[in-house]
């Protein structure tokens, strides 16, 4: 009787200690199935708000320098909006630095808006910080406004050599995009 008393007690103390591994293995094996069906889910709906390819492609634009002349400016587009590359003469670059930043409605001198050694080169964007509309200036020919810059037809804005604000209802400056000289004759924006 005695065996059987003890076969008795290990008894339930085996299927106790059976059934907590089964139920860990159950717990694991559950929450590994909602994990996977959570990703499942999950992944297509974050992967569709990344951008598509074409818009990954305009996202930058580069921009051969080396044909446009001293004094000459290019229009090009970046993100489907004009972009103004001047190359400034040393009379534009002198107008430029001789107007004290403090005396302009948006304080910037030419070298906060153009790379370290490339003084002379001003990339802008070609929209007027009024209401959008393009400036002239950029083409042989145009209207430079009073300042020798640029000149918005729409309300009379008008920018200096810098393509700062001088004259007009345009609240600041034409904007200079992030770029940067990937060699002395390419500039990349964006």
């Amino acid at each position: 009787m005695a065996d059987t008393t003890a076969t008795m007690e290990n008894s339930p103390k085996i299927e106790k200690d059976e059934g907590v591994r089964r139920r860990d293995f159950l717990d694991v094996a559950a929450l590994s199935a909602a994990g996977i069906g959570g990703l499942a889910v999950v992944y297509p709906l974050i992967s569709q708000m990344a951008p598509s390819k074409d818009v990954l492609a305009a996202s930058t634009t580069e921009v051969d320098v080396s044909a446009i002349e001293v004094g000459q400016a290019i229009k090009a587009v970046f993100r489907k909006q004009p972009l103004f590359v001047r190359r400034l003469t040393p009379a534009e670059i002198a107008a430029a630095q001789a107007v004290p930043a403090g005396s302009l409605r948006d304080p910037q001198t030419l070298e906060e808006r153009t790379k370290e050694g490339h003084l002379d080169m001003l990339v802008t964007m070609g929209v007027c910080t009024h209401l959008g509309c393009v400036p002239l200036g950029a083409a042989e020919g145009e209207n430079k406004g009073e300042f020798g810059g640029y000149f918005c037809p729409c309300h009379g804005s008008h920018y200096d050599t810098a393509a700062r604000i001088r004259k007009g209802p345009a609240p600041s400056n034409l904007e200079v995009p992030d770029y940067e000289f990937t060699s002395d004759t390419v500039i990349q924006v964006g």
